[in-house]
């Protein structure tokens, strides 16, 4: 399976595959806007505003799956981010990123890049996976790690 074969829902419900991102770097990032770490919506929207035109798209798919620090309702969500970070980029439904109920794609991607000590679990929220422009899975950025941080990441594959 490829990632662009993973279906998901758009934050206001509409259904695609990973297929509209062929051929583009992709950032894809579990979110949360009542966690502490919601700050890094600004650096992301920037990496967005950015390189969108070099080929990078930001995703974002909100959980509520670490201390339930994500508003309920996918509108609210979407509202939350735009007013409070300027958030521009392709968010989605709200999803679990863990356990049996967790997304196909967030079950990929943990296999595709395991965290530390080769767990598969995510941590937390803003766990980052970087995708190349081949839909092959790179790397895992800890929720810890800021979108600043791994610009240069980002900026290395959008130049291949």
């Amino acid at each position: 399976m490829s990632i662009y074969d993973f279906e998901v829902a758009t934050i206001s419900g509409d259904r695609q595959t990973l297929e509209n991102y062929k051929g583009q770097v992709l950032l894809i990032v579990n979110t949360a806007t009542k966690c502490g770490f919601a700050p890094q919506f600004d650096g992301l929207e920037k990496l967005h505003e950015t390189y969108r035109d070099k080929g990078l798209a930001v995703l974002g798919f909100p959980s509520s799956q670490f201390m339930n620090q994500e508003l309920a309702d996918n509108a609210d969500i979407a509202e939350a981010c735009k007013l409070n970070h300027g958030v521009t980029f392709p968010l989605f439904s709200k999803i679990d990123v863990n356990g049996e109920s967790a997304h196909p794609l967030f079950k990929y991607l943990s296999s595709e890049a395991p965290g530390a000590l080769g767990t598969k679990r995510i941590k937390w929220n803003f766990t980052k996976f970087l995708v190349d422009r081949d839909g092959k899975v790179v790397k895992r950025f800890a929720p810890a790690d800021t979108p600043e941080k791994i610009e240069a990441h980002i900026k290395a594959l959008l130049e291949n």
